[in-house]
């Protein structure tokens, strides 16, 4: 009986348990008993009803075989499960998944390398199903945590690491397909998520050991298609929680200096991602960047170059309102460099810190470099409309006279700190401008833009006026005719230089009528210069060169034939004692000029003339020619003899040879004097911080007529000024004395006096309209207000007149 008894018990078991036991040989060598896999399977598709119980019992058995070491049973077990979830898609397999993950997870818990790597191969196969409806209670906590783990592998053997971290990565790259589409699942962009998968990916692209490797069987290569095709599945919304852990890694790992390995990490971002998402990157960085205000600056730099990275690959895309944001925090952070390096005078003063001050200047030069090498690059990428927004923009943080700067505090950095924030954004304008081609000139130099670049122009720093002369070289050369212009000399033939030129447009036209003798008086005022030195003059030369080319019709060309003139008469006279390299500069300079000029006009006695007279200075004063005065071993005379007529050049002479149509030639025996602006009132300056401007605006009588100051002087106004002087030293100590009052008395007093103002105004205008708009008379009375207290007035009705028509 007992014999019977038992010889029932296996065939009274559940069909599916047997169908389970019967694909798994006696000797686990033998492999998946495949026909008794394809029972289970048939079984499996017929009655899906049953799969939550056939995944159960053979998680049963993986987990008694994981525990007893039976490995060749476990991998029997998970081929069965793979199979079995290839094959059945219906929505009883949602129970069967869940015992599917409960076997991964066991084997991702042990700690054979093996089962690891089986439980990971398991999971991608399962990661590349689609599933019919979604899954609303799935979890993937545990596997990212395993999978990132398995990342950092510090296996001793150096090829079960690699298997381990390519498993771990393949993992990875399965959570991120199966979750990223499933909206349920958003989850996964979390920060608690993203912390863990971005830096296992960035740690194996940085530790690239198996460089050797190829494909798959490299940690390195694996761990950058993963991260790239995360990024490509970021949203919108997602963006900043994918950025911010890379970030944090590079921090983490001090990986911005050296920082080859963050600018390689930005690249693969902004190639990842949407474009439209791009300003998300550069918002992140910025901040960033502002974060480590204070830090190194080497890891300063280091982000200024990741950022600049950043933003060459999307300044031809849409950015949007990034633009003047990036150039905020730059401008900001160039700021803060300059008070770093220059803040500290008391400890650069001491002996014992010479040293490491002078690295720490050397340091800051790297992080101004790479800030303004950002600006120019970012600036040069933009589309014309953008780059004429980004300009204002930068000479607005110019400390220049007449222009406010609330951006850069230039009190506190001092005369050279404003220097050399001045030389850095001048430096930034010259590689934002190049390349700029504006259609008009009054886009390209807009008054905004040209009034406070000519004052920089009058500086009295050599360096400074070279880099203006450098943008207005870029804004002026439409047609690019500036590299063919380089440099000081006499032409022979300037029809060889192949100068390309079009008409100038009525919109020049008017730009040169409106804003032309600003340049001229720029030009005039920047020869004088005792600090000019060759390059000065190279430049001086080639804006000449290109306003002829650019902007010049039969008008503008005779106003700079006199301007040539007055530089010529000068350097003659010589009533500011300039030293003679300066004067013999200007000198050279006019013959170069004119010479080019001449030829491009093409007037035959104009020629003629010119050449004569740079013919007598080769054989009697070659000092006075370009090729000669800027050799470093010249001889330069002790003085210049005015009366030696055929050394210069005479207005006579140009006037004659231009009397044809189209040229004025009456204006040319005008002499030019520069025209007189606020500028010439201040004394000369060094910088910004040098000037005080004052401008208080008190009652509209108070400050001359512009037109009173270039009003033609005659017989009546001499004797006008004669009679009223008494009145003009009356007025002038009256406005001396309104000045001294707002400049020194306290600022209550000031108040009281404007409020006292302020309620006479409004007393008289409740006058005028008690007069103007009074109410009907009221049999209940009329207010009047009496020593501030309202008195009530009745009116009796009888004493009342009414209009004719209101009466019965």
């Amino acid at each position: 009986m007992p014999t019977g008894v038992c010889g029932c018990c296996g065939p009274l078991r559940p069909r599916y348990k047997r169908l389970v036991d019967n694909i798994f040989p006696e000797d686990p060598k033998d492999g998946l008993v495949k026909s008794d896999m394809e029972k289970l399977t048939f079984y499996a598709v017929s009655a899906p009803e049953k799969l939550d119980r056939i995944g159960a019992y053979l998680a049963e058995r993986l987990s008694r075989d994981v525990v007893r070491h039976r490995y060749g049973y476990v991998v029997i077990a998970m081929e069965a499960l793979d199979q079995l979830l290839m094959a059945c898609h219906s929505q009883s397999i949602k129970p069967f998944v869940e015992s599917f993950l409960h076997m991964v997870a066991k084997l991702l818990e042990s700690r054979e390398p093996d089962l690891q790597v089986l439980g990971t191969n398991s999971f991608v196969k399962f990661a590349n199903i689609e599933e019919d409806t979604p899954s609303y209670h799935r979890r993937y906590d545990f596997f990212v945590s395993q999978f990132s783990a398995m990342c950092h592998s510090t296996h001793e053997d150096p090829e079960t690491r690699s298997r381990i971290r390519v498993a771990g990565i393949k993992g990875l790259q399965g959570v991120v397909r199966k979750t990223v589409n499933d909206e349920l699942q958003a989850i996964i962009w979390e920060p608690q998520h993203m912390d863990k998968l971005i830096p296992s990916m960035l740690f194996n692209m940085q530790d690239n050991e198996d460089s050797e490797r190829a494909g798959e069987e490299n940690p390195a290569s694996l761990a950058e298609s993963c991260f790239r095709e995360l990024l490509g599945r970021a949203a919108y919304g997602n963006m900043n929680n994918a950025v911010h852990p890379v970030l944090v890694h590079l921090d983490n790992h001090h990986l911005w200096d050296p920082n080859d390995f963050a600018v390689s990490c930005f690249r693969i971002i902004m190639y990842s991602i949407q474009a439209q998402h791009s300003h998300h990157v550069i918002q992140q960085v910025l901040s960033h960047l502002d974060t480590h205000s204070k830090n190194t600056p080497r890891v300063r730099a280091g982000i200024v170059q990741v950022l600049l990275e950043t933003v060459a690959i999307a300044a031809k895309g849409s950015i949007g309102p990034t633009v003047l944001e990036v150039f905020n925090t730059l401008l900001k952070h160039l700021r803060v460099s300059v008070d770093f390096e220059l803040g500290d005078g008391s400890r650069r003063n001491s002996a014992s810190s010479l040293s490491s001050t002078r690295t720490k200047e050397s340091e800051e030069r790297i992080v101004q470099n790479a800030i303004i090498q950002t600006i120019g690059f970012f600036g040069g990428n933009l589309p014309d409309y953008q780059r004429a927004e980004v300009m204002m923009f930068i000479m607005g943080k110019v400390p220049v006279y007449g222009t406010p700067c609330h951006t850069l505090d230039t009190v506190k950095i001092g005369h050279q700190g404003t220097k050399r924030i001045q030389a850095m954004l001048l430096s930034s304008l010259i590689m934002v401008t190049s390349g700029f081609k504006c259609k008009t000139m009054c886009a390209g130099l807009p008054a905004a833009f040209l009034e406070p670049l000519c004052s920089i122009s009058l500086m009295e720093d050599s360096e400074l006026r070279q880099l203006v002369l450098e943008i207005l070289h870029n804004i002026i050369d439409r047609h690019d005719n500036r590299a063919k212009l380089r440099g000081i000399r006499i032409i022979p033939n300037v029809a060889a230089l192949k100068i390309k030129r079009e008409k100038i447009s009525k919109q020049d036209v008017v730009f040169m009528k409106k804003h032309g003798q600003q340049l001229y008086r720029h030009i005039y005022l920047g020869c004088k210069e005792e600090d000019n030195v060759q390059k000065n003059f190279e430049l001086l030369f080639t804006a000449l060169a290109l306003i002829t080319i650019e902007l010049a019709n039969e008008e503008v060309m005779i106003d700079l034939i006199r301007l040539s003139i007055a530089l010529q008469d000068m350097a003659l006279a010589n009533e500011e004692n300039m030293p003679m390299f300066i004067r013999c500069g200007i000198m050279a300079l006019v013959a170069a000029y004119l010479n080019f000029l001449s030829q491009m006009i093409a007037n035959p006695p104009f020629c003629q003339h010119v050449s004569k007279v740079i013919e007598m200075r080769n054989l009697d004063a070659p000092y006075l020619l370009p090729e000669h005065v800027f050799r470093e071993k010249c001889v330069l005379p002790d003085s210049l003899d005015r009366d030696d007529v055929g050394l210069y050049f005479q207005t006579a002479d140009l006037a004659e040879a231009l009397s044809v149509p189209g040229y004025n030639v009456e204006r040319l025996t005008i002499p030019y004097i520069p025209q007189v602006t606020d500028e010439d009132r201040l004394p000369r300056r060094k910088s910004f911080v040098d000037t005080i401007s004052l401008q208080v605006d008190i009652l509209s009588n108070s400050l001359p007529d512009q037109s009173q100051l270039a009003e033609e002087i005659t017989f009546e106004t001499l004797k006008k000024a004669i009679d009223t002087t008494g009145l003009e030293e009356q007025e002038r100590e009256r406005r001396r004395q309104v000045m001294e009052k707002f400049q020194k008395a306290p600022f209550e007093e000031i108040a009281a006096h404007c409020e006292s103002k302020a309620n006479m105004l409004h007393d008289r205008l409740a006058q005028i309209f008690e007069l103007t708009i009074r109410p009907p008379p009221s049999p209940s009375g009329t207010v009047t207000v009496t020593s501030g207290h309202a008195q009530y007035q009745s009116v009796p009705v009888y004493e009342m007149k009414f209009p004719d028509l209101c009466v019965y």
